[in-house]
């Protein structure tokens, strides 16, 4: 089912992903041309806007174009093991795992700076002084400085 045409402006309100993305999509092959009006303007069917909304969602949920690429190109194929996609679902997950300990460590630093300062003068200020230090910080465990 391919449903009724719409032009751009109508397919970015309907998928989420506004016009010069859909655009890009095109270009770069993870969205089909379109067909065009006699005056020459995009028009998207049904299966377009579901195309875009997934992309949409992959997007949100931080996978790569390559990524999107792959999980597009098994959608196409519905008998096929779930595995390839599963294995780029996990590979995503692994980057958000490594995302969320080096944002725990950067809180946990954060607060070191924070709670060393306890609002002394600037020449005391432990703030100022670890972002002056060229150093790389020094995580807990590997003799972080206090």
């Amino acid at each position: 089912m391919t449903g009724p045409n719409v032009p751009i402006g109508i397919a970015a309100t309907r998928s989420g992903v506004k016009a010069p993305t859909i655009r890009y999509y095109e270009q770069i092959g993870l969205l089909p041309k379109p067909s065009r009006t006699n005056s020459n303007r995009r028009n998207y069917n049904t299966a377009d806007l579901r195309r875009l909304a997934f992309i949409r969602h992959a997007r949100e949920l931080g996978f790569e174009i390559e990524a999107i690429r792959a999980l597009l190109a098994l959608q196409g194929n519905p008998d096929r093991s779930c595995l390839a996609a599963d294995t780029i679902a996990r590979a995503r997950l692994a980057e958000v795992e490594k995302r969320i300990h080096i944002l725990t460590e950067l809180k946990a630093e954060l607060e070191r700076m924070i709670a060393d300062c306890s609002l002394r003068r600037i020449a005391e200020c432990r703030v100022i002084e670890v972002l002056s230090d060229a150093s790389p910080p020094r995580r807990e465990g590997s003799g972080a400085r206090r």
